[in-house]
């Protein structure tokens, strides 16, 4: 005799719920993660400084805040912001490179 798969499931249909993001206000902390945002301004301004300054660290740390600002953020986000500042904090460490191809030294470490 063959038992149907149906009687075996412990699923039940009338207990299921679509999920629904919670409804937060607006002018809360919670209602929106800036994280993206921050890290999109930050890897600019170390971008800048990388470029300007020819600071390796600072052109590293664009690439890494840049990675951050994509890793978060959503799909209806700014994608050519985000480009942007990708391509720049690229363009700041291959630059930085360019101009002197030596290793580079953190500013912590001792001369």
């Amino acid at each position: 005799m063959h038992v149907s798969n149906h009687a075996n499931d412990p699923r039940r249909p009338d207990k299921e719920h679509r999920y629904k993001p919670p409804v937060s206000n607006p002018n809360s902390a919670t209602a929106e993660d800036l994280t993206p945002d921050y890290m999109n301004i930050l890897g600019m301004v170390f971008s800048m400084c990388g470029l300007m300054m020819r600071l390796k660290w600072c052109a590293w740390v664009a690439l890494y805040c840049s990675c951050i600002s994509f890793a978060n953020s959503r799909v209806n986000d700014e994608t050519k912001q985000i480009v942007s500042s990708f391509m720049l904090s690229i363009s700041a460490v291959v630059m930085s490179y360019l101009q002197n191809p030596q290793p580079m030294t953190p500013p912590w470490a001792s001369y």
